[in-house]
């Protein structure tokens, strides 16, 4: 990412010699919602440790909660698109676990306020809830997952879903499934 760099402002969640997450709230309108950095912390390492095979070494994240405005200026910068978005990922370009010691860093996860607010709403799922799935997809992505091919994003979804049942949350794939398999 640009510059979020880590903040004094963010909380860290530490899970024994594996992950240290650090959210930063860049945005007002976070505030107002009932999304807690624990739940954050919870989904960040959830996907870690479904997708990690070797966490022997410590690593860092950092979960930018930010707005619109923001996202769309990264999204315009990094990828061309002149749009909010509701999560972007920037991997740290490190190679995990390669140095023992310091937390080796993953990268950022950097979610859009009102369109992830928004999306919520349409879907009739929760905030937290929802903030979560972006997470863990987040986090996925800067574990090397993506879902550019077909066969990639099923594996990904499927791994989502997985790791979503075990913090709890509805399988948010489940009725777009069900649409493709009524059509014909």
């Amino acid at each position: 990412m640009a510059d979020p760099g880590p903040s004094s402002g963010g909380a860290s969640q530490r899970s024994p010699n594996r992950l240290d997450v650090d959210v930063i709230r860049r945005a007002v309108l976070w505030d107002r919602t009932d999304v807690k950095d624990a739940t954050l912390s919870l989904a960040a390492l959830a996907a870690f440790e479904a997708a990690t095979t070797d966490a022997r070494f410590p690593c860092d994240v950092t979960l930018v909660l930010t707005d619109d405005s923001e996202v769309r200026q990264l999204n315009r910068t990094w990828r061309d698109v002149d749009a909010p978005t509701n999560v972007l990922s920037f991997p740290s370009g490190e190679p995990v676990g390669e140095m023992q010691g310091e937390p080796r860093p993953l990268g950022d996860v950097v979610l859009a306020g009102e369109t992830v607010l928004k999306e919520a709403g349409l879907k009739g799922v929760s905030v937290p809830d929802h903030v979560s799935h972006l997470v863990v997809h987040g986090v996925l992505h800067l574990l090397g997952h993506d879902h550019e091919q077909d066969a990639d994003a099923e594996r990904m979804e499927a791994l989502e879903t997985k790791i979503l049942a075990g913090l709890g949350i509805a399988d948010p794939y489940a009725e777009a499934r069900a649409a493709a398999e009524v059509s014909p």
